[in-house]
This record gives C-alpha cells, structure tokens and sequence, in this order.
C-alpha cells in the first residue's frame, strides 16, 4: 500500500494551515484544504492540471471577474 505526499503551497507563510496541499501522480492532481485534509480532496486529470497552473502562471486568467 502506497501513501500519498502531499505538498503544501509555497505562499503558506509562518508555519500556518492557511492553505492548499496539492497531491500528484502519474494520472492524478488532488487538491485539499489544509486546515480540513480529512474532508476529501478535489480530483482533476494530471494533465488538465497541469495545463490550467501554467494558464495561472502566465497571468492570462482575470482575477477580476
């Protein structure tokens, strides 16, 4: 049996759970609430994923809509 690492966010400042931990495998992107890990995680296709964090990287989403 397999454990799952789960990476938190580098803008989690302070030592605080104030944040998301993100959870990769081969096919697999799972995001969860720190501050509630027992409370499930959203599931995305790695690829789908890993495409929209590059669409956020290159600032091409509108945070002000």
């Amino acid at each position: 049996m397999s454990t799952t690492e789960w990476r938190k966010s580098s803008f989690s400042q302070g030592g605080t759970n104030d944040c998301v931990e993100l959870a990769l495998s081969a096919s697999l992107a799972r995001v969860r609430d720190s501050k509630a890990p027992a409370g499930g995680a959203l599931r995305f296709d790695v690829d789908l994923f890993k495409g929209f964090v590059r669409v956020v990287k290159d600032g091409l989403i509108d945070s002000q809509s």
